[in-house]
Protein backbone atom coordinates (compact mmCIF):
# COMPACT_ATOMS: atom_id res chain seq x y z
CA UNK A 1 0.00 0.00 0.00
CA UNK A 2 1.59 3.38 -1.37
CA UNK A 3 0.22 6.14 0.76
CA UNK A 4 -0.09 9.98 -1.44
CA UNK A 5 0.62 13.34 0.13
CA UNK A 6 -2.26 14.19 -2.62
CA UNK A 7 -5.18 12.41 -4.30
CA UNK A 8 -3.96 10.34 -6.59
CA UNK A 9 -6.68 10.95 -9.28
CA UNK A 10 -6.74 14.83 -9.27
CA UNK A 11 -5.89 16.83 -12.62
CA UNK A 12 -2.01 17.57 -12.45
CA UNK A 13 -1.76 21.02 -11.27
CA UNK A 14 -0.45 22.34 -14.80
CA UNK A 15 -3.72 20.86 -16.18
CA UNK A 16 -6.25 22.65 -13.80
CA UNK A 17 -8.36 25.13 -15.31
CA UNK A 18 -7.05 28.55 -14.12
CA UNK A 19 -10.60 29.92 -13.75
CA UNK A 20 -11.89 27.83 -11.59
CA UNK A 21 -9.34 27.74 -9.57
CA UNK A 22 -9.62 31.45 -9.48
CA UNK A 23 -13.09 31.05 -8.55
CA UNK A 24 -12.37 28.46 -6.00
CA UNK A 25 -10.36 30.78 -3.67
CA UNK A 26 -13.26 33.71 -3.60
CA UNK A 27 -15.25 31.52 -1.29
CA UNK A 28 -18.47 32.57 -0.11
CA UNK A 29 -21.22 32.10 2.48
CA UNK A 30 -23.15 29.61 2.09
CA UNK A 31 -27.15 29.95 1.02
CA UNK A 32 -29.70 27.60 0.31
CA UNK A 33 -32.68 28.41 -2.25
CA UNK A 34 -35.96 26.74 -1.69
CA UNK A 35 -39.21 27.56 -3.87
CA UNK A 36 -42.59 25.64 -4.42
CA UNK A 37 -44.87 24.26 -2.09
CA UNK A 38 -45.89 20.38 -0.71
CA UNK A 39 -44.42 17.93 -2.53
CA UNK A 40 -43.53 20.64 -5.80
CA UNK A 41 -41.04 21.94 -3.30
CA UNK A 42 -37.38 22.14 -4.59
CA UNK A 43 -33.63 23.21 -3.44
CA UNK A 44 -30.64 24.47 -3.84
CA UNK A 45 -27.81 25.08 -2.27
CA UNK A 46 -25.56 28.44 -3.64
CA UNK A 47 -22.15 30.41 -2.54
CA UNK A 48 -22.36 32.15 -5.94
CA UNK A 49 -24.51 35.22 -4.83
CA UNK A 50 -23.99 38.31 -4.06
CA UNK A 51 -26.63 40.95 -1.99
CA UNK A 52 -27.63 44.24 -3.88
CA UNK A 53 -28.66 46.98 -2.10
CA UNK A 54 -31.03 49.74 -3.31
CA UNK A 55 -34.73 50.44 -3.19
CA UNK A 56 -35.97 47.63 -4.44
CA UNK A 57 -32.87 45.59 -2.96
CA UNK A 58 -31.79 42.38 -5.16
CA UNK A 59 -29.98 39.22 -4.87
CA UNK A 60 -27.99 38.17 -7.93
CA UNK A 61 -27.16 34.50 -7.81
CA UNK A 62 -25.61 31.56 -10.34
CA UNK A 63 -27.94 28.38 -10.51
CA UNK A 64 -27.47 25.13 -11.96
CA UNK A 65 -29.22 25.15 -15.35
CA UNK A 66 -30.54 21.92 -15.03
CA UNK A 67 -31.80 22.18 -11.04
CA UNK A 68 -35.00 21.44 -9.98
CA UNK A 69 -35.05 24.95 -8.32
CA UNK A 70 -34.49 27.32 -11.07
CA UNK A 71 -37.35 25.14 -13.05
CA UNK A 72 -39.78 25.93 -9.55
CA UNK A 73 -38.25 29.67 -9.29
CA UNK A 74 -39.22 30.19 -12.87
CA UNK A 75 -42.61 28.33 -12.39
CA UNK A 76 -43.90 29.96 -9.64
CA UNK A 77 -42.06 33.29 -9.61
CA UNK A 78 -40.68 33.52 -5.84
CA UNK A 79 -38.24 31.89 -3.31
CA UNK A 80 -36.66 31.76 -0.38
CA UNK A 81 -32.49 32.38 0.23
CA UNK A 82 -31.53 31.64 3.38
CA UNK A 83 -28.06 32.10 5.29
CA UNK A 84 -26.84 29.02 6.65
CA UNK A 85 -25.03 28.44 9.32
CA UNK A 86 -21.87 26.08 10.28
CA UNK A 87 -24.21 23.89 11.96
CA UNK A 88 -26.29 23.17 8.53
CA UNK A 89 -23.18 21.11 6.68
CA UNK A 90 -25.10 18.37 6.26
CA UNK A 91 -28.41 20.16 5.06
CA UNK A 92 -26.29 22.36 2.62
CA UNK A 93 -24.44 18.71 1.01
CA UNK A 94 -28.01 17.06 0.80
CA UNK A 95 -29.26 20.58 -1.46
CA UNK A 96 -26.06 20.50 -3.22
CA UNK A 97 -26.45 16.82 -4.18
CA UNK A 98 -23.61 15.76 -2.48
CA UNK A 99 -24.44 13.54 0.46
CA UNK A 100 -27.67 10.89 0.56
CA UNK A 101 -30.83 12.26 1.72
CA UNK A 102 -33.34 9.36 2.29
CA UNK A 103 -36.49 10.30 1.22
CA UNK A 104 -35.81 13.92 -0.04
CA UNK A 105 -33.17 16.69 1.45
CA UNK A 106 -36.25 18.06 3.04
CA UNK A 107 -36.88 15.85 5.68
CA UNK A 108 -33.55 16.93 7.09
CA UNK A 109 -35.24 19.90 9.05
CA UNK A 110 -38.40 21.48 10.31
CA UNK A 111 -39.78 23.41 7.30
CA UNK A 112 -42.45 26.90 7.41
CA UNK A 113 -44.50 27.74 4.47
CA UNK A 114 -43.96 31.34 3.69
CA UNK A 115 -45.43 33.39 1.05
CA UNK A 116 -42.16 32.89 -1.09
CA UNK A 117 -41.89 29.29 -0.59
CA UNK A 118 -40.44 26.96 2.17
CA UNK A 119 -37.91 28.22 4.66
CA UNK A 120 -35.90 26.12 6.89
CA UNK A 121 -37.32 26.69 10.75
CA UNK A 122 -33.41 27.07 12.06
CA UNK A 123 -32.58 29.50 9.11
CA UNK A 124 -32.67 32.54 10.93
CA UNK A 125 -31.27 34.82 8.28
CA UNK A 126 -33.58 34.75 4.95
CA UNK A 127 -35.46 36.59 2.63
CA UNK A 128 -38.33 36.00 0.51
CA UNK A 129 -37.74 37.30 -2.99
CA UNK A 130 -39.85 37.38 -6.45
CA UNK A 131 -38.05 36.44 -9.69
CA UNK A 132 -37.32 39.53 -12.90
CA UNK A 133 -37.80 37.27 -15.41
CA UNK A 134 -35.79 39.35 -17.86
CA UNK A 135 -33.03 38.95 -15.90
CA UNK A 136 -32.52 35.47 -16.50
CA UNK A 137 -29.47 34.11 -18.86
CA UNK A 138 -26.85 31.84 -19.46
CA UNK A 139 -23.57 32.64 -18.06
CA UNK A 140 -20.75 30.35 -18.36
CA UNK A 141 -21.73 26.60 -16.92
CA UNK A 142 -24.54 28.65 -15.12
CA UNK A 143 -27.60 30.45 -15.36
CA UNK A 144 -27.54 33.55 -13.87
CA UNK A 145 -30.77 35.11 -12.21
CA UNK A 146 -31.52 38.18 -10.67
CA UNK A 147 -34.52 38.56 -7.82
CA UNK A 148 -36.16 41.05 -6.37
CA UNK A 149 -36.26 41.39 -2.43
CA UNK A 150 -39.87 41.59 -0.87
CA UNK A 151 -39.15 40.30 2.52
CA UNK A 152 -36.31 40.00 4.91
CA UNK A 153 -36.03 38.64 8.31
CA UNK A 154 -32.29 39.21 9.89
CA UNK A 155 -31.66 36.82 13.04
CA UNK A 156 -29.00 36.72 15.10
CA UNK A 157 -25.37 36.47 13.79
CA UNK A 158 -24.20 32.79 13.80
CA UNK A 159 -21.32 31.90 12.43
CA UNK A 160 -21.76 31.11 8.85
CA UNK A 161 -21.20 27.96 6.82
CA UNK A 162 -18.48 29.38 4.13
CA UNK A 163 -17.67 27.14 1.65
CA UNK A 164 -13.91 27.97 -0.36
CA UNK A 165 -11.67 25.84 -2.76
CA UNK A 166 -14.40 22.82 -2.06
CA UNK A 167 -14.82 22.48 1.16
CA UNK A 168 -16.20 23.84 3.95
CA UNK A 169 -14.11 26.24 6.71
CA UNK A 170 -15.53 28.42 9.44
CA UNK A 171 -14.13 31.79 10.11
CA UNK A 172 -12.17 32.11 12.83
Amino acid sequence: MTIHTEHPFDTPEDDRDQLRRLRGRVGGAVSLWTAGEGIERAGLTVSSFLVATGDPGRVVGLLHPDSDLLDRLQETGTAVVALLGARDERLADAFAGTMPAPGGPFRLAEWEQTEWGPRAVGAQTWAGVRLDPATVHEVGWSVLVEVVVEHVVVGADDTPLVHRRGRYQRPS
